[in-house]
């Protein structure tokens, strides 16, 4: 089976290649301006603007899935019109698509959120997010639209970087106390979405973990974690500041749960243990 991820250089990106390669799946992805350091993966560059370029790959690389990981964040052109022409290029190639979403297509008025909640966007890139959802959803009616939270994992995301520069003093800022999201392991997150990809489902899926922290106190948790000092990071409100976007945005992911193998675990459980995973969810079939 051939797979392609568009966005294989960014976070996400990077640990679904790694994933694959794994399983032993011929794979093929893009970057936008500098190549992933995978070995065993066709590399493509790729700027999702361009009609004609996001058909021709897919065309070329002819994969059986594509999963659509890249975002532009507030860039429509990117974040909306790049993922509808990875759309219109993965139906006319016959390809099966998941596409990742994200939780910001929620404006936090109803706190909890379940796979059947309609998006209410109040940013720019919430809504850029919410139009591509839908373009996705009415192109190719198969796709998987999996919405996600704060992505973390291996010290890496950019949550667990800026901890480090909080408590380094490297950089101004504070962590809010009163943004909640519901973060979810890398690992856990690119497990999951190939093994929805490689079944036969369709519609909303959301892939975030069970616990609902602020940034706050999931910085205190990643500071302990890497043998930081908690104490060292500045506190505030979101609510205080100028800032646009939800401030309690809470990912009900128990219906997607119960159809997985693949368990997403909580901030609390990964950010104690040692962040791997044990089964292969690349071979286990989604159940019904």
């Amino acid at each position: 089976m051939t797979v392609l991820i568009i966005g294989g250089s960014g976070f996400l990106g990077t640990e679904l290649v790694r994933q694959a390669i794994a399983a032993g799946h011929e794979t093929a992805a893009t970057f936008a301006s500098r190549a992933g350091r995978a070995s065993g993966v066709a590399w493509h560059p790729l700027d999702v603007r361009d009609p004609a370029a996001v058909a021709t790959l897919i065309a070329d690389v002819a994969p059986s899935v594509v999963v659509n990981a890249s975002s532009g964040q507030s860039d429509w052109a990117v974040t909306a019109d790049g993922a509808i022409r990875v759309a219109l290029a993965a139906a006319e190639q016959g390809c099966r698509l998941a596409h990742v979403s994200s939780d910001a297509v929620f404006s936090g008025a109803h706190v909890r959120y379940d796979e059947s909640s309609p998006p209410d966007p109040v940013t720019p890139y919430g809504a850029a997010k919410a139009a591509a959802e839908t373009a996705v959803r009415l192109l190719v009616p198969g796709a998987v639209v999996a919405r996600t939270s704060l992505i973390l994992g291996h010290g890496q995301s950019g949550h667990e970087r800026t901890v480090h520069s909080l408590v380094a003093g490297t950089r101004d800022g504070v962590l809010f106390t009163d943004d909640i999201r519901c973060p979810v392991h890398v690992e856990d997150l690119a497990a999951a979405l190939w093994e929805i990809a490689l079944s036969d489902a369709a519609g909303v899926f959301h892939l975030a973990g069970p616990d609902a922290l602020s940034r706050h106190d999931l910085g205190v948790l990643i500071a302990r974690h890497q043998g930081l000092d908690g104490a060292q990071l500045p506190a505030g409100r979101r609510a205080d500041t100028n800032l646009p976007g939800a401030l309690d945005v809470r990912l009900d992911s128990r219906a997607t749960q119960e159809r997985l193998r693949t368990r997403l675990r909580g901030a609390h459980e990964f950010l104690r243990g040692d962040g791997r995973i044990i089964q292969d969810p690349l071979q286990l079939p989604l159940q019904r």
